[in-house]
């Protein structure tokens, strides 16, 4: 009787932590070329190779070889029952400790993981969650029971489920900008919690719902401690891009400043005429602001951005000294690099922004699809 080696599965949170903890890691991705091209699971010590499941159909002798002895193997495929079958396969060819990626890919791209920036001057604590898989970054304030939630991702019950473990009630949601690389939730968080939303109303021209605009005249505040968010219009990702300054030592920057890069000015299809706006916000605007602003963006492009815990965060300062998109002299090789040479643009982009006004309504399924791959929201991509 013939027996089958049942693989074990694994969370996309683990491979989050392993990623966050150094822990060596070695994927062998089933998926298409094209689609493992375009996207992929990738950190500082992960290894990766690409056998499409089609290849592996009629055994996996061929790629035993190319599988490394003294790393952990993790099969991923789309949604999961590839993975199973190949790493079973593997199993029962001797390779020891094979998992799979419980979801696959699917999973990988939703997962958020809370990371805690710090503590707020009058009490209260400010939160990261990051997205491994796509690279984005939201944010909440919890402070006295309230909370407010910042560039919330389309998951939206990741932070009903968190504020509720704060004790807190989600007051407010903020979306810096109308993104374009993955739906927003902060509409539906807010209708679900049945708090504010904010949107800065030179984005806000197309959109079919009523929202609270939010310029530099809002005042919002969180909890009895009246902490302060104070925002910054700060045009060039978008005509409406605006930071918020919390408790004088956090900077939300949204899509315009991030760890290594800048913000690209091109997706509303306004390059030309918004990279002007982008270099007064980032050599005008932020070189006002205090140098000890800690930059909290609103996604990461790489790994190596991730610092302690997994936290995606650099004092304004040390910005402009190390971040490159901050060091070009001139206003003409300014121009030149945020409009010519960038990386492909996200995904589904123009079908998301629609979706982020209220224009088209997709459904789960939908929306998932539309965000499947890297966030690609900065002018450097490597």
């Amino acid at each position: 009787m013939t027996t089958t080696t049942k693989a074990n599965a694994i969370t996309a949170r683990e491979v989050t932590r392993a990623i966050i903890e150094s822990k060596p890691l070695f994927i062998l991705d089933v998926r298409n070329t094209s689609d493992y091209d375009d996207w992929k699971i990738e950190g500082g010590i992960v290894g990766s190779l690409n056998v499409p499941y089609f290849d592996l159909i009629d055994g996996v002798e061929e790629v035993l070889p190319k599988l490394p002895k003294d790393r952990d193997i993790l099969v991923v495929c789309a949604k999961e029952g590839s993975s199973i079958f190949v790493a079973e396969q593997l199993g029962e060819a001797g390779i020891e400790g094979v998992r799979y990626l419980q979801g696959g890919m699917k999973a990988w791209s939703e997962y958020l993981e809370p990371v805690k920036v710090g503590d707020l001057k009058d009490g209260g604590e400010l939160y990261q969650f990051v997205r491994m898989g796509k690279g984005c970054l939201s944010y909440m304030v919890v402070s006295e029971g309230e909370a407010a939630v910042v560039d919330t991702l389309r998951m939206t019950d990741v932070f009903e489920k968190f504020a509720k473990s704060k004790g807190a009630v989600i007051k407010h949601t903020l979306d810096t900008h109308l993104h374009a690389d993955h739906i927003s939730g902060g509409r539906k968080l807010a209708e679900q919690s049945g708090g504010t939303y904010w949107l800065p109303p030179k984005d806000a021209d197309e959109v079919v719902f009523e929202y609270h605009p939010l310029d530099e005249q809002s005042r919002i505040t969180v909890g009895r401690t009246e902490l302060s968010i104070r925002p910054v219009y700060s045009p060039g990702h978008t005509i409406g891009s605006t930071s918020i300054v919390i408790d004088n030592q956090y900077l939300l920057s949204g899509d315009i400043l991030f760890v290594e890069s800048i913000g690209r000015p091109d997706l509303a299809g306004n390059a030309g005429s918004w990279a002007d706006d982008l270099r007064k916000t980032l050599y005008s605007t932020y070189k006002e602001l205090s140098g000890d602003l800690l930059v909290l963006p609103a996604h990461f492009g790489k790994t190596s951005e991730l610092g302690e815990g997994g936290r995606v965060a650099a004092r304004l300062g040390d910005l402009y000294e190390s971040n490159p998109g901050l060091n070009i002299a001139s206003d003409e090789e300014f121009r030149k690099t945020v409009t010519t040479n960038l990386p492909s643009q996200p995904n589904a982009y123009q079908e998301i922004r629609q979706t982020n006004m209220g224009r088209i309504v997709p459904n789960d399924d939908e929306q998932r699809d539309m965000e499947i791959g890297p966030n690609r929201c900065a002018v450097h991509d490597k």
